[in-house]
């Protein structure tokens, strides 16, 4: 692991944990942790959450956590995942095998078994598989950008081994400050521990959402921070569907008086955070069929 990565992940392990410290799981949410989906006991992981006024199947979403592939997990992204369910979804959140020890396509291949494993315990778990949508920040927005592409673009599919699960439909999507055009974003460190040296070139264009998507990619919601350094690269993505005719909301968060940075939509304590929290899971609504 590069001495970059190495800082970044102390940087984001610290900012995470007082981010979060005192918060505990909230009365209203009905949580199952700690579920194997996958072969591997330590990284197939998955908690699913659901708000116990509501019973019966209710609309899913799936979150791809960011991390720049080195970092995180399902327990730093519970309370965000938690407070989504609370809108009125059932939530799956998952965690995935990181870089540099597992590289690209490992946590798309992960990503992969989690909606099998969806649609084969959508009984017991109360999922609405007529109603599946998917978020995803910083790296996980690209990550289930890139997933979205495989289901929906047969030519780019084939880049994969794997096979996606029989009738899985991804209704609507939540992109948050993402990476759309690898070539437009100057951090490539953290790219380097996640992708295979000698594919490097051939993965990095692969990855490359904007080049990828197709008129058949599912209805987006782009959402950036004013004064995130990745900013630029959400009116990208949101171009290319524009010229698509993809359904899709793009819209920055914050102002000169209230600034917002990177992946700030995981506070939960922040007011910023619920206004675009309700903002998106508004938008899924309205593709719940």
């Amino acid at each position: 692991m590069s001495l970059f990565s190495k800082y970044f992940i102390k940087m984001c392990t610290k900012s995470d944990t007082a981010r979060d410290a005192g918060l505990t799981t909230p009365p209203e949410i009905e949580r199952f942790n700690d579920i194997q989906y996958g072969s591997d006991p330590k990284w197939h992981l998955l908690d699913v959450y659901r708000p116990k006024a509501q019973s019966g199947k209710l609309p899913v979403i799936v979150s791809f956590h960011g991390g720049g592939w080195v970092y995180g997990n399902k327990e730093v992204y519970q309370f965000y995942c938690m407070d989504l369910a609370k809108r009125g979804f059932a939530v799956v959140n998952y965690t995935y095998r990181l870089a540099p020890n597992f590289r690209h396509p490992a946590p798309i291949e992960d990503t992969n078994l989690v909606f099998g494993w969806l649609l084969e315990n959508a009984e017991k778990y109360g999922f609405d598989t007529d109603n599946i949508f998917a978020v995803g920040d910083s790296a996980g927005a690209t990550g289930i950008a890139v997933y979205a592409c495989i289901l929906t673009n047969k030519d780019y599919a084939e880049n994969y081994s794997f096979t996606v699960p029989e009738g899985l439909k991804i209704k609507a999507l939540g992109l948050n400050c993402g990476i759309y055009n690898i070539s437009e974003n100057d951090n490539f460190k953290l790219w380097y521990d996640y992708l295979p040296r000698h594919k490097f070139s051939e993965y990095k264009e692969q990855l490359c959402v904007r080049d990828i998507v197709t008129a058949d990619f599912p209805p987006s919601y782009i959402m950036a921070a004013n004064m995130d350094e990745l900013n630029v690269q959400s009116p990208l993505l949101a171009e290319k569907l524009e010229q698509l005719g993809v359904k899709y909301v793009y819209k920055v968060y914050g102002d000169e008086k209230a600034p917002v940075y990177h992946v700030f939509h995981c506070n939960i304590r922040s007011p910023e955070a619920a206004v675009c929290n309700d903002e998106e899971c508004a938008f899924f609504r309205e593709y719940i069929k």
